[in-house]
């Protein structure tokens, strides 16, 4: 009865500890009489609590409350950001980005490398080399970084802690792969799906405040979507929920809907379906197969384009007014309504932010790409480009690893 009557008065006095620390989190600096009325708690109980969380470094006194009559002023607190720190990093085809911040969620650094790898050995050393050299350009120790959250293409298996579906990362479904990149780092890590990540970034400071439920369309070197439902990443069964680059592609040819875009060519020079040649009826492939980053290349090249190298390049030209590139960009756009026209009709969500590398060319695919909803579907859910860019990924990593650090760091004093 002892021991269970200590338990008791343990896990009460981490919850108050807990529902104190949150609480100014939530409402920055308070004093000890105001934190009792809002929580309930006796000022007894609070003070005790606080004096606990002060000394272990996770509250601070920051001022006192101006006091124009007699007596003490009281001392207000807050919770103190430098308790601890988060590491996000965005690890794409083409580059690998991080960001440090406090607990506070404000970035003290950042830097973004070129990702040279060729497999996973190259890519965990290249990701772990720069966030630590980020966190050393911000004059941080390495120990106080607590947590790190990771972007990525695919899906990370709780079983195993490898990442499926990421061909575009050569080596990093590997298994062992992200339990090599723990060890290099030595802090808490999730590895998270990119356009999951991007969706949070945009329902935290970006396009997606405030909406119920929205869609955030990642179209890049790949294709995904991260799905945000009340606040909260919706996955599926199996993590799956939003890759939509593997929804099927390619008609039998009879209903006209692609017969402009395949006489244009596809992903691979042909009708979007893989191992199709020109004039070929389409064949059923994969919708990233035939509309991100080299099928827009391909498309451009099979339309006379020959001298572009790169998607940007196809862009650009549209913007300069080049008609065999806008001709392009409006396949493109049709291509991706297709994509919101599925998630339209299995998810109704309110809204679709459109971004990535080749999404962040909203300028120029939200017109025709809503003409083409018009076309095919009567389910339009609101479009609207993001508000992050490239930041997306990055951003909600950095949300994500913020949340986790700050419970690490309450975590780690009570275990010690």
């Amino acid at each position: 009865m002892a021991e269970e009557s200590a338990w008791n008065r343990t896990v009460l006095r981490v919850n108050n500890e807990r529902l104190l620390l949150g609480r100014l989190r939530a409402d920055g600096a308070t004093s000890r009489a105001e934190l009792a009325r809002i929580t309930g708690l006796s000022k007894p109980t609070v003070s005790t609590a606080l004096g606990r969380l002060e000394r272990a470094g996770l509250v601070r006194e920051v001022g006192k409350v101006a006091n124009a009559g007699r007596g003490r002023s009281p001392v207000l607190y807050e919770a103190d950001p430098t308790a601890g720190y988060a590491m996000g990093i965005d690890i794409g085809r083409s580059w690998i980005r991080a960001a440090v911040t406090d607990l506070d969620g404000v970035v003290l650094g950042r830097g973004e490398e070129r990702n040279q790898a060729d497999d996973a050995d190259s890519l965990v050393a290249t990701a772990a080399a720069l966030a630590r050299r980020v966190a050393a350009q911000a004059g941080l120790e390495w120990s106080s970084v607590l947590h790190t959250v990771v972007g990525s293409p695919g899906v990370t298996d709780s079983a195993t802690h490898s990442v499926r579906y990421a061909e575009n990362l050569p080596g990093w479904g590997r298994q062992g792969a992200t339990d090599l990149l723990q060890r290099e780092l030595g802090t808490g890590l999730e590895v998270v799906n990119d356009a999951n990540l991007a969706a949070l970034g945009e329902y935290s400071v970006g396009a997606g405040q405030g909406c119920e439920l929205f869609v955030y369309l990642l179209v890049g070197t790949g294709i995904g979507a991260g799905i945000v439902a009340g606040g909260k990443l919706f996955l599926g069964a199996h993590g799956a929920a939003g890759e939509v680059g593997y929804l099927p592609w390619g008609t039998d040819g009879t209903d006209g809907t692609y017969g402009a875009a395949d006489a244009a060519g596809g992903a691979n020079g042909t009708d979007g379906g893989a191992g199709s040649s020109a004039g070929d009826a389409p064949t059923r492939g994969m919708l990233e197969d035939a509309a991100a980053g080299e099928a827009v290349l391909a498309l451009a090249r099979a339309s006379g384009l020959t001298e572009v190298g790169s998607a940007k390049e196809v862009f650009d030209a549209a913007r300069a007014g080049d008609e065999r590139a806008l001709a392009v960009v409006g396949l493109e756009a049709e291509r991706l309504a297709h994509a919101v026209a599925a998630v339209a009709a299995v998810i109704d969500p309110a809204l679709v932010v459109l971004g990535g590398g080749i999404g962040d060319n909203a300028d120029l695919l939200l017109e025709p790409l809503r003409a083409a909803l018009h076309r095919i579907t009567p389910l339009r859910p609101g479009l609207v480009p993001s508000q992050l860019g490239g930041d997306a990924v990055l951003r909600g990593a950095i949300a994500t690893a913020v949340t986790a650090a700050r419970e690490r760091a309450f975590e780690v004093w009570n275990a010690g």
